[in-house]
């Protein structure tokens, strides 16, 4: 299947490697090492053939963010041994569906949905990532600063999950860079609960320059690789 989907997307190679080169050049111009940066390709509104492709073209990590479509593709895709990142909204009651597929979790936000994927007999262990409000509106996803180590702890006191660090999106209203440079702060308080939770989930097509040049660790670029959503979706 995937070299019939490569075939199908003739241009998507030349945009990963643009992208991939933009990369590198910001992780040299932050004085960071390339391979300390995963990038997490975003598919949602994409068909799995174009997954596949990437799959093809040594892509290994998937975001999506919408949990019945990232659930059929990772089931009709498995045999590709891909690593699904969730880094939308999930629904605590779907929690649990979400956690037999995802990898990673990149949108830990409140207790509930901890609790909700907190399973003592699961022999997997989920990569979680709190991600952080940075904006004053509550309505935005993510935790508020206030509440950052109660969560956190949260997820360090449940076995199935394994936390990695942080996640946020800039507000469109400020500097990305001043945003992100708040994150690397929320993130230090995260490392001091857990040295280990040193990932920073951050930046994507228009803005992961300035998220690099913060510490980000982790990715989610979407249409700069995978070209514009197919209409009728």
């Amino acid at each position: 299947m995937a070299n019939e989907a490569l075939a199908s997307y003739p241009e998507l190679g030349a945009r990963l490697q643009q992208v991939q080169e933009g990369i590198a050049e910001a992780c040299k111009q932050a004085s960071r090492d390339a391979g300390d940066v995963t990038l997490i390709v975003v598919t949602k509104f994409h068909p799995a053939s174009l997954v596949a492709a990437l799959a093809e073209l040594g892509v290994r990590d998937v975001g999506e963010n919408r949990h019945q479509e990232a659930q059929a593709k990772a089931e009709e895709l498995a045999q590709l041994d891909l690593n699904w990142h969730f880094i939308g909204q999930l629904q605590t009651k779907k929690a649990r569906q979400a956690a037999r597929y995802a990898h990673a979790i990149h949108s830990i936000d409140r207790e509930r949905l901890v609790d909700a994927l907190a399973d003592p007999e699961s022999e997997r262990t989920i990569d979680a990532f709190v991600q952080i409000n940075l904006t004053d509106d509550p309505g935005r996803g993510g935790v508020a600063p206030d509440g950052i180590e109660a969560l956190a702890e949260k997820v360090l006191a449940t076995p199935s999950l394994r936390l990695r660090g942080v996640m946020s999106v800039a507000p469109l209203e400020e500097p990305a860079a001043a945003a992100f440079e708040r994150l690397a702060g929320y993130s230090d308080r995260v490392r001091a609960l857990d040295a280990s939770a040193s990932a920073i989930s951050a930046g994507m097509t228009h803005d992961y320059v300035e998220a690099i040049a913060a510490g980000a660790t982790h990715l989610r670029i979407g249409s700069a690789i995978t070209g514009n959503r197919p209409e009728h979706r």
